[in-house]
Formats: C-alpha cells, sequence, structure tokens
C-alpha cells in the first residue's frame, strides 16, 4: 500500500473470522515494513477490539457486520474497527489489576488495558450511530 492508501474488509460480527481478520491486519503490517514483534502487537490489538465488538456492541448477534479500514499514514499506520452496535463507554472503564487476575487465575477484562498499551494512539468516537475504534502504530 502506498501513502495515504487505504483498503477495508468486512466480516460478519463472528469468531470464526477473527484469524481473517488478524492475517489482514499483519499482511499489510508486514508490507509496510513492521518488524515482526510490532505486527504481532497490531495484530493481537485488532483481535480484542474485533472480539470486544462481538461481545459486547452485538452480542454474539453473527447477522451484524463490522469493518475494518487500514490507511497508511506518513508514521505508520491507522487500524479503525467499525460497527453499528451499542456504543463503547469508555467513562465506565476501569484499569484491571493485572495481578490480581493472574492471581486469581481470572479469564478475560484486559482487552482494552492491551490495546492502550501496544498501540501508540487510541480513540474511541461515534458519529452517525457508527461506533469507531482508531488505532494507531508508529514504525
Amino acid at each position: 500500500m502506498t501513502p495515504s492508501a487505504e483498503i477495508i474488509l468486512t466480516v460478519p460480527a463472528s469468531t470464526a473470522y477473527i484469524s481473517d481478520v488478524r492475517d489482514f491486519v499483519g499482511q499489510h503490517a508486514q508490507s509496510q515494513g513492521f518488524e515482526p514483534t510490532d505486527i504481532d502487537a497490531i495484530r493481537l490489538s485488532v483481535d480484542e477490539a474485533y472480539t470486544n465488538v462481538i461481545k459486547h456492541a452485538y452480542h454474539f448477534d453473527e447477522e451484524q457486520s463490522v469493518s475494518i479500514r487500514i490507511e497508511v499514514i506518513p508514521t505508520g499506520i491507522c487500524i479503525s474497527i467499525s460497527d453499528r452496535g451499542i456504543p463503547y463507554n469508555l467513562k465506565t472503564y476501569k484499569e484491571p489489576d493485572i495481578a490480581d487476575r493472574i492471581r486469581n487465575r481470572q479469564r478475560g477484562g484486559v482487552g482494552v488495558f492491551l490495546i492502550h498499551k501496544l498501540m501508540d494512539q487510541v480513540e474511541y468516537l461515534h458519529d452517525e450511530g457508527c461506533n469507531i475504534i482508531r488505532m494507531i502504530k508508529r514504525r
């Protein structure tokens, strides 16, 4: 992809498409010269965001769809995931106590935390009924 180019993948809101989504973003990150550790971070962040849409925005309604948009920017790559489900309320977010979660062997509940740790910039937008999580990873 050339600078300012974009490509969009739209898939059903189903966990059956997680590997397709991960491969889509991984291939494009690799084509932009990202290091393997950064590609893994991008893939994991997109995996978490996509899974959150499936679970929380759509409550596992596989009739709904999710769009993943990749845009090459001068400093790296911008990935936007959009849906038309229930909006995410960032005001209710509380950073998890990771040590406590490990100690109590609790699964899940760390997706938003991971996304913010792995990506360089994350923002949540809501525009005309569309929810968007916009994530940037710099080279």
